[in-house]
């Protein structure tokens, strides 16, 4: 799944390249489609971010 969305990223840790996983959320509808994403997120305020779009979401079925 990380593949196929995207979020496996290269990064740097201890000065050593490895492979990683970008910080993203995906919200996905009753209907199996994606409806949005974020990437390279921050994690302040973002669960409120989410959930205004779940509600948007809710509101629209």
């Amino acid at each position: 799944m990380c593949h196929m969305f995207g979020v496996v990223k290269n990064k740097i840790m201890y000065g050593k390249k490895v492979k990683g996983i970008e910080r993203s959320t995906f919200l996905i509808g009753a209907d199996g489609l994606l409806k949005e994403e974020w990437r390279g997120l921050k994690v302040p305020g973002h669960v409120d971010e989410v959930l205004k779009s779940v509600k948007a979401l809710k509101k629209a079925a």
